[in-house]
């Protein structure tokens, strides 16, 4: 690791921690040519996942996308940013399980649609209105009946 004040290749770990998640390691640094201290952080390089759009084109994955989608569906309602983003890190991890790197956004869709379904029946609507194309009253309607047929079970 390279110092940053002074460009020397020579440095010493004087204090390493694993962060709350342990998803990155946090490293306290010394130079040994100019004494000066710096940080680093560790983390492993994800690969990344193409998204296949349903016109066939591919780009990348957005965990921000996916975010701004799912805040968009819950706004006004009683869910706080933290379940989102708990949501959102289970949907990527889902979807890094799988065997390919390319992932089908509809897959993506279905997988923020269950997410919503257990956090807020309201935010899932609103998700699935957009998602699904909902046309008219029948398509709510029809989706709202076999929530409560869910929910009798």
């Amino acid at each position: 690791m390279k110092c940053p004040y002074c460009m020397n290749s020579e440095t010493k770990v004087l204090d390493k921690r694993e962060t709350e998640g342990e998803d990155v390691t946090r490293r306290r640094r010394e130079c040994l040519k100019c004494g000066k201290r710096f940080t680093t952080y560790e983390r492993v390089e994800m690969v990344d996942l193409l998204v296949l759009k349903k016109d066939g084109k591919g780009e990348q994955f957005s965990r921000e996308k996916v975010i701004g989608g799912m805040l968009k569906a819950c706004e006004k309602r009683p869910i706080g940013r933290d379940k989102i983003e708990k949501a959102v890190d289970e949907i990527e991890a889902a979807l890094r399980k799988k065997n390919t790197t390319e992932v089908k956004s509809s897959l993506i869709g279905e997988l923020v649609m269950k997410k919503l379904k257990k956090l807020d029946k309201v935010a899932y609507i609103r998700f699935a209105s957009v998602y699904r194309d909902f046309t008219d009253i029948t398509s709510f309607h029809k989706e709202l009946k076999q929530l409560l047929r869910e929910k009798e079970r």
